[in-house]
C-alpha cells in the first residue's frame, strides 16, 4: 500500500515538473545556440570597428559570460529550483573576491579607459608619476616606459589614469626653453645675435614656430636671456645639449662676460 502510495505521488511530481523541465531544457538548448551565433557576430563587430585587441576578448568574455549566467537564472527559475542559496553563495563570493581585488579592479579598470580613450599611444613620449619616457607597451594591467636612459619603468593603470598625464608626442613638436646668464657688462645686441646664429646652425631645431631669444630679467649680479625654439621630440635632448654647449662656446669666443660666482 506504501508502495503505490509513493508510486502514485512520484508519478505526479513528475507529470507536474515535466513540462517545466522539457521548457527549461529547450530554453536552455537554443539559449547556448543563441549565445554562440553572438560570440562570432560580436567578434566580428568588434574587428571592423577596430576595437583594441587587448580589449576584444575582455569584452567578448564579459557579454558571453554575463550571458549563460542569466540563462542559468533563467531556466533554474522555469525549472522551480529554488535561488535563495544560490543567490547568497554568489553574492557572499563576490563581496569577497572584490573586497581582496580592489586594487588589481581599479589598475583593470584603469586600463580599460586607457585603451578606448587613448589619451596616449605606442611610441607617445609622456610625463606621468613623475616619469617620462617612451610608452612601449600598453597591458590591462599596466603601462611600461622607456626612459631615455634606457630604464624600463612599469606603471599601475589605476594610478596612471587618475593623475595627470603630459603627452609631448601628440602636437609633433615640442618647444625647448631654458634661460642663459650675462654680466651686466655684456652687449646685448651681440650677445642675442650669437645666440640666434648658433639656433640657426644647430641641427634638429624646426624653423617654424620662429625661435625666440629676448632679456626676460635683471638679477642683482647678471641679466638673463631666455631661449624659446621648437624641435620634434625624439629630438629634444640632442638637440637641447648641442644648442647649449654652442651658445656657451660662441659667446665666450666672441668675449661677451658671464657673471662671476658669488
Amino acid at each position: 500500500m506504501e508502495l503505490t502510495k509513493f508510486y502514485h505521488q512520484a508519478y505526479d511530481s513528475i507529470i507536474k515538473i515535466a513540462p517545466n523541465f522539457i521548457i527549461g531544457l529547450i530554453i536552455l538548448l537554443t539559449g547556448l545556440w543563441l549565445i554562440k551565433i553572438l560570440r562570432t557576430r560580436l567578434r566580428l563587430r568588434m574587428s571592423k570597428r577596430k576595437v583594441h585587441s587587448s580589449l576584444q576578448p575582455f569584452f567578448l568574455s564579459l557579454t558571453v559570460t554575463s550571458l549563460y549566467i542569466l540563462l542559468i537564472i533563467l531556466v533554474m527559475n522555469i525549472i522551480g529550483l529554488e535561488m535563495s542559496v544560490f543567490t547568497t553563495v554568489i553574492g557572499g563570493f563576490t563581496v569577497a573576491v572584490g573586497l581582496a581585488l580592489s586594487g588589481t579592479f581599479q589598475n583593470f579598470a584603469g586600463g580599460v579607459l586607457i585603451l578606448l580613450l587613448k589619451p596616449f599611444d605606442l611610441d607617445d613620449s609622456i610625463q606621468a608619476q613623475g616619469q617620462e619616457g617612451t610608452v612601449t607597451s600598453i597591458q590591462m594591467f599596466y603601462t611600461v616606459l622607456l626612459t631615455a636612459d634606457n630604464k624600463t619603468i612599469i606603471i599601475p593603470n589605476g594610478k596612471l589614469f587618475n593623475e595627470v598625464i603630459v603627452n609631448i608626442t601628440r602636437e609633433g613638436k615640442r618647444r625647448l626653453d631654458f634661460e642663459v646668464k650675462l654680466a651686466y657688462a655684456a652687449d646685448i645686441d651681440k650677445a642675442k645675435q650669437i645666440m640666434l646664429d648658433a639656433i640657426k646652425t644647430t641641427d634638429g631645431l624646426l624653423p617654424d614656430p620662429a625661435p625666440r631669444v629676448g632679456l626676460i630679467g635683471l638679477d642683482s649680479d647678471s641679466i638673463r636671456f631666455t631661449i624659446n625654439v621648437w624641435l620634434e621630440p625624439a629630438n629634444y635632448l640632442n638637440a637641447k645639449i648641442a644648442l647649449q654647449e654652442k651658445i656657451i662656446k660662441n659667446l665666450g669666443a666672441a668675449g661677451i662676460s658671464f657673471p662671476k660666482p658669488g
